[in-house]
């Protein structure tokens, strides 16, 4: 760790995510090796996930810069957390487990017990630091999906 990092960590406030954050995290988001911006991830859509599941995602921040950000959600059965980033210069400090422990304590007030996440395959840092934290692979489960604008009756 090089000098000064202590002191910084202990600068480092964690807050609900706002809309008013968007255009920050999408900037660390596009710096974070392993995590891909796709449809949905736009600020209209982010605002109304926002919106759905108040006071679950968080950012992080040293003074006014926004040093971590994680959305985190739930349909009522299940909790999911997407996009946990921290910056380069912060990561190594426990700042990810943190974010998430505060994504898990909101999922608990709100009566679940089951969260998850996707992490992609070739995220090899990214599934590294999960497991670390506690997380297992779903063995037996294969993500999948549609875009639903692409169904046809």
């Amino acid at each position: 760790m090089k000098a000064g990092q202590e002191n910084m960590s202990d600068k480092i406030e964690t807050r609900e995510f706002s809309i008013d954050d968007y255009d920050a995290a999408l900037q660390l988001w596009r710096r974070v090796k392993g995590l891909e911006i796709a449809e949905g991830d736009d600020k209209e859509s982010v605002g109304q996930f926002l919106v759905r599941n108040a006071g679950l995602s968080r950012v992080a921040t040293h003074g006014s810069a926004i040093v971590g950000v994680v959305l985190c959600g739930h349909d009522g059965r299940r909790g999911y957390i997407y996009h946990l980033a921290v910056d380069p210069a912060c990561q190594g400090r426990g700042l990810g487990k943190r974010l998430v422990d505060e994504c898990l304590a909101g999922l608990r007030r709100a009566g679940l017990k089951r969260a998850i996440i996707l992490v992609a395959d070739d995220n090899v840092q990214g599934a590294e630091f999960w497991k670390r934290c506690g997380w297992e692979e779903i063995h037996g489960a294969k993500p999948m999906g549609i875009d639903p604008e692409g169904v046809r009756g």
